[in-house]
């Protein structure tokens, strides 16, 4: 150990791609931009890279194939396992299997963001250090059977340099040569994974210290319309741990939610369905005990202990409905 930090724990590949790639962001973009200039096409480059590698993200890898929160046809999932693999974290078998972990154990040791061990960890720290013994893929059998997702399984590095840095890079060399080239993979392909990778992490992190619990106490999930923001509405995650299986996150008419109503539109014009949502009478129910547990608190100057085990705050409800009521 050095300074007391777990050397033999240093996963030294995804280390070294996350500190080079933040480093280059604050130092080798910026001298770009000041020896050439703004450019609006670069802008625009990063711009539909963000978008499509974003939304491959939160609407693919987490709320499609982690929480199975819709079904989609096969443009829709190829476009996923393609765009998703730019963002650089990883495969959707590896993130889906993750996730469903970090559901399943959350505040708990398992769980592989663990929020109980620091902000650091949760943020950025547990992929920095390997998890020992690795975790292996048994929660994601259904996965398995699905081809396309295999397949990205197999060449997800490649897709990722050849999608997450190659095409910028390509774009940028067509519009303006040598120096277009430098400035799209400068700025649509690193600036763009680092930006993305952060405001994924701030979920993690942030969404599990800062904000509201409207929905349930027995887990440090939280909502926040500021980091809603930030992260194609995955914002609001006291609501999406207490309702996992909802496709929405930001379940009022009002919340910042993209994500929802790229889903809700791509389902007007066939290419998803089956969007599973809870009923209003159950979301109203969870509210309505948290106020009153709150209250009792506040009366009695007292915290209650809650159960993650208790069925009156955990919540079973996997109800599917295949068109969008009025919230």
């Amino acid at each position: 150990m050095i300074f007391r930090i777990p050397t033999d724990r240093i996963n030294w590949t995804t280390s070294s791609f996350l500190i080079g790639t933040f480093v280059l962001t604050l130092t080798a973009v910026p001298l770009y931009l000041w020896y050439f200039g703004v450019d609006w096409f670069q802008l625009a480059v990063f711009a539909v890279m963000l978008a499509a590698t974003g939304f491959s993200i939160t609407l693919g890898y987490h709320r499609l194939f982690s929480h199975m929160t819709f079904r989609a046809r096969l443009p829709v999932r190829l476009f996923i396992l393609i765009f998703g693999a730019a963002a650089f974290e990883n495969s959707v078998l590896m993130w889906a299997s993750e996730h469903r972990r970090h559901h399943k154990h959350v505040d708990h040791d398992e769980d592989p963001y663990d929020i109980t061990k620091g902000f650091f960890h949760a943020h950025i720290g547990w992929l920095l250090f390997k998890l020992l013994p690795q975790p292996p893929f048994d929660n994601v059998n259904d996965l398995k059977k699905d081809p396309l997702i295999m397949w990205q399984h197999r060449h997800i590095h490649l897709l990722a340099v050849i999608v997450g840095f190659g095409l910028p890079t390509l774009a940028g060399f067509l519009w303006h040569g040598w120096i277009g080239a430098l400035g799209g993979f400068l700025i649509g392909g690193v600036a763009k994974v680092v930006v993305l990778q952060h405001g994924t992490f701030l979920i993690n992190s942030a969404c599990h210290t800062i904000g509201r619990q409207p929905y349930s106490t027995r887990c440090s999930a939280r909502d926040s319309f500021f980091l809603a923001l930030f992260t194609f509405g995955e914002g609001y995650h006291n609501y999406h741990h207490e309702f996992q299986h909802d496709y929405r996150n930001g379940v009022k008419l009002w919340q910042w939610d993209p994500t929802k109503w790229l889903i809700w539109i791509l389902s007007r014009l066939g290419l998803t369905n089956g969007l599973r949502r809870v009923p209003q009478e159950a979301i109203y129910s969870k509210q309505a005990r948290v106020r009153q547990r709150l209250r009792r608190e506040s009366e009695a100057g007292t915290k209650e202990p809650v159960s993650a085990s208790d069925p009156a705050e955990k919540s079973k409800i996997d109800y599917i409905g295949h068109r969008l009521i009025a919230e």
